[in-house]
């Protein structure tokens, strides 16, 4: 799955509602309300939980994936060392990253982006990207433009 960086991942793209997803990808393995109402979707088969912000009309605003087949740029991410992943970025002028730690786990944060690459013993597990937040502090919908 083609991570679309600002847009989302593969066919999902941010401002989507689950009405559009669930036209492409099918029923979800598990729907439920987070502690937010926001609405989550999560489809084991593409390794994915989506994120339905409430208070954005139930529109695609965060995905979280753990696909083996997620790639950006040409190059999987999932299973790498985080070192070659960043390397792998340089080229493409995304450097600056912001790190925390919790226990065996580390997320690389790219505001810019809206990214985060999840490891743990320094190989990325997971990755994470959200609708980026335009110049009016507003959500950037990439859908139906």
């Amino acid at each position: 799955m083609k991570i679309n960086l600002k847009n989302g991942i593969d066919k999902l793209l941010f401002g989507m509602k689950q009405k559009d997803v669930e036209a492409i990808y099918g029923k979800p393995d598990r729907n439920y309300k987070d502690e937010d109402e926001n609405q989550i979707l999560v489809y084991n088969k593409l390794k994915s939980r989506l994120t339905f912000y409430q208070e954005e009309d139930f529109k695609l605003g965060y995905i979280v994936a753990s696909g083996a087949d997620l790639e950006l740029f040409g190059n999987t991410i999932i299973g790498k060392k985080i070192s070659e992943v960043k390397n792998d970025l340089v080229a493409k002028n995304i450097t600056k990253f912001t790190q925390e730690e919790f226990d065996t786990f580390e997320n690389y944060f790219n505001e810019e982006n809206w990214i985060i690459f999840q490891t743990e013993f320094e190989e990325v597990v997971k990755f994470e990207i959200g609708a980026i937040i335009n110049a009016k502090d507003e959500f950037d919908w990439k859908f139906g433009k």
